[in-house]
């Protein structure tokens, strides 16, 4: 028997394998591939406390509902062929876009509470998955040295403090803190001026403290907050010209005194004459 007729028969079956293998892994992409673009998903940016829309355009004969992501049974909204309903407070679909293949959901408050996915949901399959960002608040913040910087860090969840120095002589910049519920990790510089009572405080502040001061969400990478502190005294130079300003009511008593002197002085001046011409 020919040895070499088992060795191509080896071979054979080794490429066979590592086709069906490959093709194997094709077919599983393909699959992932086409399950995920079942689902439309985007993302919405709106300003705090302006209202969103989550935006969903998908022809549906059956039940709507949007729920918070992968939680089916916390229904915000929902539609159907005769109705919507707002089954909780600051959610609502509208019937007509509806009945038009519009499945939109408006949030009329959008607070950093609501932040997060969001899906939509046709007869129990997900049509739109919808991820709801807040844009990042900007507060300019000008102190004196030695009073304190006081940050709000707005959300619950785990934060974390990026401070970029405006000042060449300053500390050197980056995360200076984290904070997860009532607990607070600083760097050791930090640690003694830092404290966390509703906000995150910065004692005893000196001029080199100024920068950015960033509050980021730990968990999305999203920025929330953003303080500009410029920490200066604002005492006036000794040197500017320090006029006195005369106030309106003592310029015109002033000037009712000199009036006054001057009608005194003509009536003396007159008796004076009269009495030298009697004589």
């Amino acid at each position: 028997m020919d040895n070499s007729s088992d060795y191509r028969s080896e071979d054979s079956r080794s490429v066979m394998q590592s086709c069906s293998s490959t093709v194997c892994v094709l077919i599983l992409l393909t699959t992932t591939l086409t399950t995920d673009s079942e689902s439309a998903v985007h993302s919405v940016k709106v300003n705090l406390h302006d209202s969103a829309t989550l935006s969903c355009s998908e022809r549906c004969s059956g039940l709507v509902r949007w729920t918070v992501y992968h939680k089916p049974t916390d229904v915000l909204a929902e539609c159907d062929q005769t109705s919507c309903r707002s089954v909780k407070e600051g959610y609502q679909m509208i019937h007509d876009e509806y009945l038009k293949g519009n499945l939109s959901l408006t949030i009329t408050d959008a607070d950093f509470s609501k932040r997060g996915w969001y899906t939509c949901w046709c007869d129990n399959k997900d049509v739109c998955d919808v991820n709801l960002q807040i844009e990042p608040l900007n507060t300019p913040v000008q102190i004196k040295p030695g009073e304190s910087l006081v940050l709000k860090l707005d959300i619950l969840d785990p934060v974390k403090v990026i401070y970029n120095s405006t000042d060449a002589a300053g500390p050197s910049s980056g995360q200076i803190c984290t904070v997860d519920g009532r607990s607070t990790q600083c760097k050791p510089e930090y640690k003694q001026k830092m404290a966390l009572f509703s906000a995150l405080e910065l004692r005893g502040t000196t001029p080199s403290d100024s920068g950015d001061y960033i509050i980021m969400d730990i968990r999305n990478e999203e920025v929330i907050h953003i303080y500009t502190v410029t920490i200066k005294d604002d005492q006036p130079c000794p040197c500017r010209d320090q006029r006195a300003v005369v106030p309106a009511w003592m310029f015109a008593l002033t000037m009712v005194a000199l009036v006054i002197v001057c009608l005194v002085s003509v009536v003396r001046s007159l008796r004076k004459r009269r009495e030298t011409e009697r004589h």
